[in-house]
């Protein structure tokens, strides 16, 4: 039997972006893809750059099963492909992007002890900057290894204990809206001052992505490098306070924890 070598149930935005970066390392004969919706498959089928296949085929040929539902859906996907996975006699690895939906959780649907990477990626995978974070259970370090190369081109990884991948979801995983929201506001700031609104747009985005690269490459704590910009009498202190008097930081830390605590209550609905 010809096996994929990652196969998605699901291209919706996340799964389709994670698709479309394995894309990028995998022959079109080893990646599979499948969706109720087949214009969300369309994209990666007309280039060529994937196949797409049944869901009976993604759930028997995949070497890695990606199972990229909403959390609500994963009870029904499981009564269709748990038959599916106990007749294999094949190792094969589940790959959840389910937020708030523990291994133990998706062992328990899936019917066996099966091996498993939880992962909560974000939506810059797309553009081969996503943050994604993972745990695995059960899995060999060369199977790890190889998950990590077929993903190569989504961005980083860092793998991190099961216990505190919620958070870090709550903060990687919704943090682009975050980011977003403060570039609007960025953008917004330079228009009233006079700017045109495509130029102020232009200039916010290439500033947060030089922040950030700055951040990244330079390995200094942010109080450090806002220091460095924060001449005595100046004006960008003049902006941090007015930051600072709406209360910017708690605001923003207060977004991450709200995050974090839909997380937790999704998990006790469930």
């Amino acid at each position: 039997m010809n096996r994929f070598q990652f196969g998605f149930i699901g291209c919706g935005n996340m799964g389709g972006a994670l698709a479309s970066a394995a894309a990028e390392t995998l022959r079109a004969d080893a990646l599979a893809v499948c969706d109720a919706d087949p214009a969300k498959t369309a994209p990666l089928a007309d280039s060529g750059r994937a196949t797409v296949a049944t869901l009976e085929e993604v759930a028997r040929k995949s070497v890695y099963l990606f199972l990229a539902v909403k959390p609500q859906g994963l009870v029904g996907l499981f009564e269709t492909v748990r038959p599916i996975l106990a007749e294999r006699d094949d190792r094969f690895v589940l790959v959840s992007m389910a937020a708030g939906t523990s291994v133990e959780r998706i062992r328990a649907l899936a019917g066996g002890n099966y091996p498993v990477i939880r992962i909560m990626p974000n939506t810059p995978v797309r553009v081969g900057s996503g943050m994604t974070v993972y745990t695995a259970e059960g899995t060999t370090e060369e199977e790890v290894d190889a998950f990590l190369r077929g993903l190569s081109a989504a961005g980083r990884f860092d793998r991190i204990s099961e216990r505190l991948i919620d958070a870090a979801g709550a903060l990687s995983g919704c943090g682009p809206a975050f980011v977003y929201l403060f570039a609007e506001a960025l953008a917004d700031g330079g228009v009233e001052c006079g700017l045109p609104r495509d130029a102020a747009i232009l200039y916010a985005a290439q500033t947060l992505e030089g922040a950030a690269k700055m951040l990244l490459e330079s390995g200094a704590h942010p109080a450090k490098l806002k220091d460095a910009v924060c001449s005595p009498g100046g004006t960008t202190i003049a902006g941090v306070h007015a930051l600072e008097s709406g209360a910017f930081r708690g605001t923003v830390m207060a977004a991450v924890r709200a995050a974090f605590e839909k997380t937790e209550k999704l998990k006790e609905s469930r």
